[in-house]
């Protein structure tokens, strides 16, 4: 069902619609401290850091700003779903944005 749904649509914009947002919302992560590099590669996004986060308070942070994000790592992985509104997904980057820019999120302080 969801291949058929996938294929009903058309996928490809969506995909590049996605990455467009990815691309916009995230790089501003690069000037963040801590923030290692910024990838987007089709509906993917990662915001690799210089040293592994700390996933509870992390995590918690995401939950505050609305939004769920389960890293793991060094990464800040985001794979939406392909139903992601414009909206949503700025919403998905500019809760990335605030949590990392707010620190907080060593692994040694965990």
């Amino acid at each position: 069902a969801s291949i058929a749904l996938l294929l009903s649509g058309d996928w490809q914009d969506t995909i590049q619609r996605i990455e467009r947002g990815l691309t916009q919302g995230l790089s501003p992560c690069r000037g963040l401290p801590g923030v290692a590099e910024v990838r987007v590669l089709g509906a993917i996004g990662v915001v690799e850091m210089e040293r592994p986060v700390a996933m509870r308070r992390i995590q918690r942070r995401f939950v505050e700003h609305g939004v769920w994000v389960r890293p793991f790592g060094r990464l800040v992985y985001l794979m939406p779903p392909y139903i992601i509104s414009d909206t949503e997904l700025e919403r998905l980057c500019a809760a990335v944005r605030q949590v990392l820019s707010a620190g907080e999120i060593d692994n040694r302080q965990d």
